[in-house]
């Protein structure tokens, strides 16, 4: 460790994210979508003026506020945007839990909150997922005193989504605290709680257009909430950085809203392509839980995770293995082409004998 280090940037433990290979592997570890986005966000590239570039953006993000507002039936005062939900996260993280009470969260859910929540000085309360491996959301409601309640919906890396109506009875009774919804993946077979934000001001729901507009690479994402909310994120945001999103991604964004046959056709396909997966590996020993993401998280009662993570590696393919005592007999499973996913089942069959 550095001398020139604080003693906060010491206590620090960074997320880790998922490998990104030099060499050509079939990448089934990072939740990407496994098709090219719209074509009108290629035509949106052509035809960016390199003039843009030399001015600042919109530091509103008026147009691309506007457009997901149409795409989210909302109202545009209603949405933040930002460079990736992991910003708007860590936006939400300042604006609403730094309160000297404990954050309710699942004990297995995304690992970039409790890097959060150690960044920013909250409290972690975790709450066992049940014996179906789903989110608590009773555990959650009955937290006590709080600084808020966080959840993925789908959980990650589970892929167990709740419905609408158990994220509302949450909500009846988590009034005092924002309950913030992680919608990262809602678009592969989950209800969005978007369709709850008039009626409780105290749900924010985040989302990203990472996963299923195809755009990981461009680092967008947003919230939907009441206007309040809004208004606390908009704050931290300005005084952190007024220029969040570039001109750039804006436009790429709104060219992807705009493509909505594009997205419901590679969104089908994954959801088909999850489904078939899911099937195959079962017919292998896998158990597989439930999943409505782009991914499932999978293990086998014979072969241990660690060994079938190296063995696929060695075969050019590349999942993803947590190493924590609950999950490391797990594999997680991104959804790729068909052909990736032969791949992989065909390396699973070798090395399952």
């Amino acid at each position: 460790m550095s001398q020139y280090w604080s003693p906060a940037v010491r206590e620090l433990t960074p997320y880790v994210p998922g490998e990104q290979p030099r060499e050509q592997l079939v990448k089934l570890n990072t939740n990407e979508n496994p098709y090219p986005p719209a074509p009108g966000v290629g035509e949106a590239l052509r035809d960016y003026a390199t003039d843009h570039l030399r001015l600042y953006p919109d530091p509103t993000s008026a147009s691309l506020r506007a457009a997901l507002a149409e795409t989210l039936n909302v109202h545009s005062r209603q949405i933040f945007v930002g460079n990736g939900s992991d910003e708007v996260l860590a936006f939400a993280f300042q604006a609403f839990f730094c309160h000297n009470a404990p954050l309710d969260v699942p004990a297995i859910t995304y690992s970039f909150y409790p890097v959060y929540a150690n960044l920013y000085g909250v409290e972690l309360r975790k709450h066992p997922l049940n014996a179906q491996w789903e989110v608590d959301t009773q555990a959650l409601a009955d937290g006590g005193e709080r600084s808020g309640v966080i959840f993925a919906n789908p959980n990650a890396p589970t892929g167990h989504a709740h419905s609408l109506a158990t994220i509302e009875a949450l909500l009846q009774r988590v009034t005092d605290r924002v309950v913030l919804v992680d919608e990262a993946y809602v678009d592969f077979g989950a209800e969005s709680a978007v369709a709850l934000v008039n009626r409780y001001p105290n749900l924010l729901v985040t989302s990203t257009f990472s996963k299923s507009r195809s755009l990981a690479g461009l680092r967008l994402g947003y919230a939907v909430g009441s206007e309040e909310l809004i208004d606390g994120l908009q704050r931290v945001k300005d005084s952190f950085n007024s220029y969040p999103v570039d001109s750039l991604a804006s436009l790429v964004g709104i060219a992807a809203l705009k493509d909505t046959e594009h997205f419901e056709a590679c969104r089908e396909h994954v959801i088909t392509t999850r489904e078939r997966t899911r099937q195959r590996l079962e017919g292998l020993g896998f158990e597989v839980l439930p999943s409505k993401a782009n991914f499932v998280l999978t293990q086998h009662p014979e072969h241990a995770g660690p060994q079938l993570f190296a063995g696929l590696r060695e075969r050019g393919i590349l999942v993803r293995h947590f190493n924590t005592p609950e999950l490391n007999n797990f594999l997680r499973i991104t959804i790729g082409t068909d052909d990736e996913m032969d791949s992989l089942m065909e390396a699973l069959e070798v090395i399952c004998g």
